[in-house]
């Protein structure tokens, strides 16, 4: 009898055990190896006397000098290294280390009179001995990977080498943002494609100063993330690497732009101050900053990337080894960023679902709101020179076309021309700030 009540209860620990273990693999984080111009797949062990122990998917360990891996990587591993250490030297609080020993004494104790009176009830002292040592365990596991302290800071450096690669994007930064500065205007071709369109053309932006675009570089974990179908419906979500900022893939209707034809071949169109934006990750922007790196930065503060095979979460984002988190683009809804996983503030003056992150730049319309144009289909749009596009659409298999530019004194002038040749010129002045 004493050896079933035995067994039963060191099967009740183990499978504690065995249900505690599957919930904190993290996935391979991919090394630019600059020597061989390798990618390797593996999970940081150590840095030591200038050596990176990594282990592999077969769990072979192999070390590289750290000479070997891109300078984005060498700042990782010592930040990583870092960050380890700290944890490591990190003493148990009074609380938790009390509460375990008191799980350890309620299973000695159980154990004990187990063996002695032989009287299943005592099991009761063990079980509640061995939980009481799970919870702290997953509970300092948990505060670990959520409590924003231990999210390693972004290396500023790196951050800006990545917007810095585009020519009219700038930016500076104070004790906690990262500011990028641009005229809102990519340098990729805009417009074509869209077959729901409200009338807006793409016009410069005043995304500069104290008005241009902030994201921390220290981001913390969101106790309460908020989901991007519920929340989020006005202003950016991101900032693209080319200084254009990402909305909701949900426009502030709540329906996929993408889905019902909002949206150009590069995954944005124009609001209403005729400010041009992205809805879907621009994942173009890879060809200019290279595979494997950001090509937009969340308002929270983390990098968003590609696509990517790993596992990600309802988020649709990871936490790697170091305690970083970054987001993935997918092809379908919702796109990327399911919820703001890290902490954001939110404009006092917007209610959810039209709620926005804050701080936010103002834009201000130029021209009166105009409505859809029922049919009609962006099919050309080109520059005429410094300040200068043509837009050309078609309705009723006709083709019209809108020629528009802008002078330094921020005058806007508008030439609509009609299938037959007529047309009408409008012009705005943009009203100051």
């Amino acid at each position: 009898m004493k050896n079933k009540i035995l067994l039963l209860f060191f099967l009740i620990i183990n499978s504690n055990l065995f249900a505690h273990e599957g919930g904190h693999g993290v996935s391979l984080k991919q090394w630019e190896l600059t020597t061989t111009n390798e990618i390797v797949k593996a999970d940081f062990i150590k840095y030591e006397n200038n050596e990176v122990w990594l282990v592999d998917g077969n769990h072979d360990i192999k070390t590289y000098k750290i000479s070997d891996f891109s300078n984005a990587d060498q700042k990782y591993i010592k930040t990583k290294s870092e960050f380890i250490q700290s944890l490591n030297s990190q003493p148990p609080s009074k609380l938790n280390l009390s509460l375990i020993l008191l799980g350890g004494c309620l299973l000695c104790f159980s154990i004990y009179n187990l063996i002695k009176r032989k009287k299943v009830v005592h099991l009761t002292y063990g079980i509640l001995g061995v939980a009481m040592i799970l919870v702290v365990s997953c509970k300092n596991i948990k505060s670990d990977k959520s409590n924003g302290v231990n999210v390693p800071q972004n290396d500023i450096s790196i951050m800006q080498s990545f917007f810095t690669k585009f020519d009219d994007v700038e930016t500076h930064v104070d004790e906690n943002y990262l500011y990028i500065s641009s005229n809102g205007l990519p340098d990729h071709d805009m417009m074509v494609g869209i077959t729901n369109w409200q009338q807006q053309v793409p016009i410069n932006q005043n995304y500069k100063g104290d008005n241009s675009w902030a994201i921390p570089f220290h981001p913390k974990m969101a106790e309460n993330p908020l989901s991007t179908k519920t929340n989020l419906l006005k202003g950016a979500i991101a900032v693209a690497v080319n200084g254009i900022p990402i909305f909701n893939p949900l426009n502030n209707r709540g329906e996929d732009a993408n889905a019902i034809g909002e949206l150009d071949n590069w995954g944005g169109h124009c609001g209403r101050a005729d400010d041009y934006h992205y809805h879907l990750p621009p994942l173009h922007l890879q060809d200019q900053v290279g595979v494997g790196n950001p090509v937009a930065y969340a308002v929270d503060g983390f990098p968003v990337y590609g696509e990517t095979t790993d596992t990600l979460d309802q988020y649709l984002g990871k936490t790697n080894s170091d305690g970083s988190y970054q987001y993935h683009a997918i092809k379908e809804y919702p796109y990327l960023i399911a919820g703001m996983r890290g902490e954001v503030k939110l404009d006092p003056k917007t209610k959810a679902p039209e709620n926005q992150v804050y701080p936010q730049p103002r834009t201000h319309e130029l021209r009166p709101a105009l409505r859809p144009l029922r049919g009609a289909e962006i099919i050309d749009f080109k520059s005429l020179g410094k300040n200068s596009y043509s837009l050309i659409y078609s309705l009723d298999s006709k083709e019209y076309v809108i020629n528009y530019n802008w002078d330094s004194a921020e005058t806007y002038t508008y030439q609509f021309i009609n299938p037959d040749g007529t047309s009408t010129v409008k012009t705005y002045k943009r009203r100051q700030k």
